[in-house]
């Protein structure tokens, strides 16, 4: 007879099961069907789990592996748009976006980041989160991105990670050798996770938001590293430097009025930003989540159309579920 008790006793594990799989996959939507898919198995499975070969949690991240495996069998990998090709320059045409597969998506933090752990724990989890950790990840192959999350953000012991996996050690810590030496060849924008408790980068994303808000270029730019990006998804289209930042924020007076409204995104800095509507509301119009690093802003990625994500998010507090059009 089937546990009647046993959607309780897997329930505990799925905030950090969709925080698993939301980095294996790069897509919130991808990772809650993946972990939706690994408690249905888990409860028809139940009467058969053995606590005296695999704890609960071991048993769990098996089948929530495979599961993730067989979704990633297709040759498309998820991206961010500086993997895409060079830059662009400021008044360039955009080009035709690109299908949402093809992004690594956003995810929003209570989604995927266990509410314990001491603060150094969820410094890890929130930079191992970030668009730009996550989109490295997506140049390892399946297997070996599975070992290096298992390994090297979750702590999990080489033994435990081959048993999971039915290898040996041996096996995994090759994988996880290769997956680190490929990690090094990367280019993933600098950054560090957002840090409430931290006054200096406070300081620095208030003047950022307050900057933007009014529009004052000037401002804006001696906030932004030499290297800092800018990219717009759903396009490939994407810009390196002040300079072109300057550019492609003068050009336009598409963020005139706009609206920074804080929202728990991918560990990081992140903002709903909303443009003023013609009977005065305020609806978003993407969601930006920024990169900082050594007080300064070392990346932006804005995600345009973004009604897909509000229902993943939902509304920002105390504003509709409305979307403003490009």
């Amino acid at each position: 007879m089937r546990d009647t008790t046993g959607s309780d006793r897997l329930e505990p594990f799925r905030v950090e099961l969709t925080g698993y799989c939301y980095r294996m996959l790069g897509s919130g939507f991808e990772a809650e069907d993946a972990v939706q898919e690994t408690m249905i198995k888990a409860w028809r499975a139940i009467d058969r789990y053995d606590e005296r070969r695999s704890s609960m949690r071991g048993w769990l991240y098996r089948i929530a592996t495979n599961v993730c495996l067989d979704m990633l069998r297709g040759p498309q990998r998820r991206a961010v748009a500086m993997d895409l090709g060079g830059p662009s320059r400021a008044g360039a045409d955009f080009g035709a976006p690109l299908p949402d597969r093809a992004w690594v998506q956003p995810v929003p933090d209570a989604l995927v980041l266990p509410a314990e752990g001491g603060p150094e724990e969820q410094a890890v989890r929130r930079e191992s989160i970030r668009l730009a950790f996550v989109a490295a990840l997506q140049h390892l192959p399946p297997r070996q991105r599975a070992v290096l999350i298992l390994r090297d953000v979750l702590c999990w012991h080489a033994e435990e990670v081959a048993e999971l996996l039915d290898g040996t050690t041996a096996a995994v810590n090759s994988a996880l050798q290769r997956a680190r030496a490929t990690l090094r060849t990367v280019r993933a924008t600098p950054g560090e996770p957002l840090r409430p408790a931290d006054p200096a980068q406070r300081e620095l994303l208030t003047r950022y938001c307050d900057a933007f808000e009014r529009h004052d270029v000037a401002t804006l730019v001696a906030l932004l590293h030499e290297e800092v990006t800018l990219s717009m998804p759903p396009f490939a289209w994407w810009l390196r430097g002040p300079v072109e930042f300057r550019r492609a924020f003068t050009a336009t007076d598409a963020c005139a009025g706009a609206r920074l409204i804080p929202v728990a995104a991918n560990g990081s800095p992140a903002y709903w930003q909303t443009r003023p509507g013609p009977d005065g509301s305020h609806p978003v119009f993407a969601l930006v989540i920024l990169d900082v690093a050594g007080g300064l802003v070392t990346g932006s990625t804005t995600y345009l159309d973004p009604g897909r994500l509000l229902r993943l998010f939902g509304p920002p507090a105390g504003l509709p579920l409305g979307v403003a059009h490009r």
